[in-house]
């Protein structure tokens, strides 16, 4: 069964807030919203539940885009047909970072965004992430390509950043030679 969640709209001024740092143990409401959030995301990845419930496929949420303030994000993997690998960091911080820029070569969507947006998106390559999971532990994700776009993507909507907030309005594929597409 779909999990009952609100996405809100990038017209909305909460996803423009920064959100603040969460303290441990988590409350069974925020434990909550990380496993319904996690199965919306693997239901939307799956064709025959996202044309069911009519959802657009997405990889990644954070709690902002719920309109919860808070430094958490999760990110529903798929690495196989039908195979998935979920993450859920609270109070991330990027430690370490490529100097490789890529980006989506399709372009970034994002739950958020109901619409197509032309432009490119530059993206670390390669990130060192450190984060709290579920049980207050501090853990360290070594990400790159896909996950690293997810990571910072998700990362942004905590400081209240959209991905179309990082295309260059008067030339949206500005320095696109000098990055790698994915």
């Amino acid at each position: 069964m779909l999990p009952k969640i609100k996405i809100l709209d990038e017209k909305n001024k909460l996803l423009k807030k920064r959100s603040k740092e969460v303290s441990f143990p988590l409350d069974e409401k925020d434990k909550n919203l990380i496993d319904d959030a996690l199965e919306y995301l693997r239901l939307s990845q799956i064709p025959e539940y996202s044309e069911k419930y009519n959802l657009r496929p997405g990889m990644g949420l954070a709690f902002p885009q719920m309109g919860i303030l808070k430094r958490i994000f999760v990110i529903c993997d798929e690495v196989d047909e039908g195979k998935f690998e979920n993450y859920c960091l609270i109070n991330p911080r990027i430690i370490s970072h490529s100097e490789e820029l890529i980006y989506v070569e399709e372009g970034e969507g994002c739950l958020s965004v109901n619409r197509e947006v032309e432009g490119i998106v530059p993206r670390y390559a390669r990130c060192k992430i450190e984060a709290y999971d579920e049980n207050g532990e501090l853990k360290t994700y070594r990400v790159r390509e896909d996950l690293s776009v997810a990571f910072q993507h998700e990362i942004d909507h905590l400081n209240g950043i959209l991905f179309v907030d990082k295309i260059d309005k008067k030339d949206p594929f500005k320095n696109k030679e000098k990055m790698r597409a994915i």
